[in-house]
């Protein structure tokens, strides 16, 4: 293995390790949720916000914060939202008042809508080739998927073993080993353009997505007739519809309007939204099945969902190999149905049956689907992305999972968690959540089906050898040395 080969591999490693910090928080705090409420005192209404502070912010500002990626530079926004995330891990794990808690929670999204793009990004270009991005993405898209079910597990266990706290203190490590190891790996890399940020168009679009996750999670928990609801998707539309007609103007616009037209991209984005929306609200309802029907405390819960994360590895593995033999739109609408038979297992759970027989079985085959799925529609996602927009592509993807994550939880979490007056009830809320989450998946497939075009999207041969490593970019240095040194050779030698 090659000393460049080594250095781009050992660089894979520490962003898929960030990233899995980064999608773990996501749903790291979900079980300690009430030893939090004791501990600090939250009021009801208030202690969702120890949730929703790190969607709004995560989801909000990714757009605005993949495409500065692009135009400051890749590994340095990664380097300043490793830096933020880590702070932010620390404020919450001291934190001694409520709004301290919520505020380091904005602050933790804050900082991984900077370093999350930016990731994603990087490894874009780090593993040009077809075969090897497939490889690399599949890794990534696993790891995604891991983070998000290992956030329950991890918050169960270490909330009945030590104290809540330490669900975001763990965090520490992980940013300490990123900051020193990645500046080591990698080279700086951004856009060669001298494009400047589409200012009008960052604030208007970053305002939109803020109103609407605003909306879907504030819509969890007030319903859809509340004036608030109402007002924050309202202005999200206004904002939205801003949006287009700036970037439609713009001599340099934030998204170029031909960029979200390119199909592989759209397409894959949108079942991307679907896939989120249907994988949220699961593990949400799962988690709360295996509590209150089951009967399951914090950590058991917690271990119960260890098959889950088994089944997305294997997925995982399966996905790797085979998106590079079959291509992304038969092994996604396959991987869709399968989750969604899954699901429909699921749906199917009696008030009565144990977790053995009536839970394991739909989880692992919904698990899966999910490991199968992954890795495509994050390599679909950022298809035909280049240097100049890479960290736009990964953004996009990333915010669509974040909106796509608040409207499951806005809608079928809501519809699902109404019956909740009986054991029988609950069992009747969450079969319905299944049967929902089912419903998107096949929607998904359906799209893929009919509309992801079949043939794989060549990267152009200029961007073959990706960003330069700190090796590479420093034997190039040393060639430009030594051709810029004088000869000492006499004429006639």
């Amino acid at each position: 293995m090659s000393v460049t080969h080594a250095r781009r591999r050992s660089a894979l490693v520490v962003l898929c390790f960030v990233q899995f910090m980064l999608v773990l928080d996501d749903t790291v705090v979900s079980v300690a949720l009430p030893s939090i409420r004791d501990d600090l005192g939250f009021a009801t209404t208030g202690l969702a916000w120890a949730v929703n502070a790190y969607f709004l912010a995560f989801g909000g500002l990714l757009l605005l914060f993949g495409r500065a990626a692009d135009l400051w530079g890749r590994r340095r926004a990664f380097l300043l939202g490793v830096t933020l995330f880590g702070a932010a891990s620390l404020l919450c794990g001291l934190a001694q008042e409520p709004w301290q808690l919520v505020t380091g929670r904005f602050l933790q999204g804050a900082g991984a809508a900077l370093a999350g793009p930016a990731a994603l990004s990087l490894i874009t270009l780090l593993f040009p080739g077809d075969d090897e991005r497939a490889r690399a993405l599949g890794v990534w898209g696993g790891i995604a998927g891991l983070g998000g079910t290992a956030g329950l597990v991890i918050s169960g266990a270490l909330t009945g073993l030590t104290s809540w706290r330490w669900i975001f203190l763990i965090n520490l490590p992980v940013a300490a080993v990123a900051l020193v190891a990645l500046p080591r790996l990698v080279a700086e890399n951004r856009t060669t353009s001298r494009a400047r940020l589409d200012v009008a168009g960052a604030v208007v679009g970053t305002g939109a997505v803020l109103a609407l996750v605003h909306g879907l999670l504030d819509a969890g928990e007030s319903g859809w007739g509340s004036t608030s609801v109402i007002a924050s998707l309202v202005l999200a539309v206004a904002l939205g519809g801003a949006f287009l007609v700036i970037e439609a103007r713009a001599a340099e616009p934030l998204v170029p309007l031909a960029f979200l037209a390119f199909r592989p991209r759209a397409v894959a984005n949108t079942a991307t939204l679907l896939f989120s929306a249907a994988f949220y609200a699961m593990a949400f309802l799962l988690m709360i099945h295996l509590q209150t029907v089951v009967g399951y405390r914090p950590l058991e819960a917690g271990v119960a969902y260890l098959p889950y994360g088994a089944g997305i590895l294997a997925g995982m593995w399966l996905s790797a190999r085979a998106v590079t033999r079959f291509g992304a739109r038969p092994l996604l609408v396959v991987a869709f149905l399968i989750s969604a038979a899954g699901l429909l297992l699921l749906s199917g759970v009696a008030p009565g049956d144990g977790y053995a027989l009536g839970v394991l079985p739909g989880m692992l085959v919904t698990s899966v689907g999910c490991g199968l799925s992954l890795p495509a529609l994050t390599g679909a996602a950022v298809a035909g992305t280049t240097e100049e927009n890479a960290g736009l592509g990964a953004a996009i993807f990333s915010s669509v999972q974040q909106i796509g994550g608040a409207v499951g939880l806005a809608v079928l979490v809501t519809l699902a968690t109404r019956h909740t007056v009986s054991r029988q009830a609950a069992t009747e809320g969450f079969s319905f959540g299944m049967t929902g989450a089912a419903v998107l998946l096949v929607a998904g497939a359906a799209l893929v089906a009919v509309f992801l075009p079949h043939r794989r999207v060549r990267t152009p041969a200029r961007w073959r050898h990706g960003p330069p490593t700190v090796t590479a970019e420093r034997d190039r240095g040393r060639r430009r040395h030594r051709r810029s040194r004088p000869s000492t050779s006499r004429p006639g030698d």
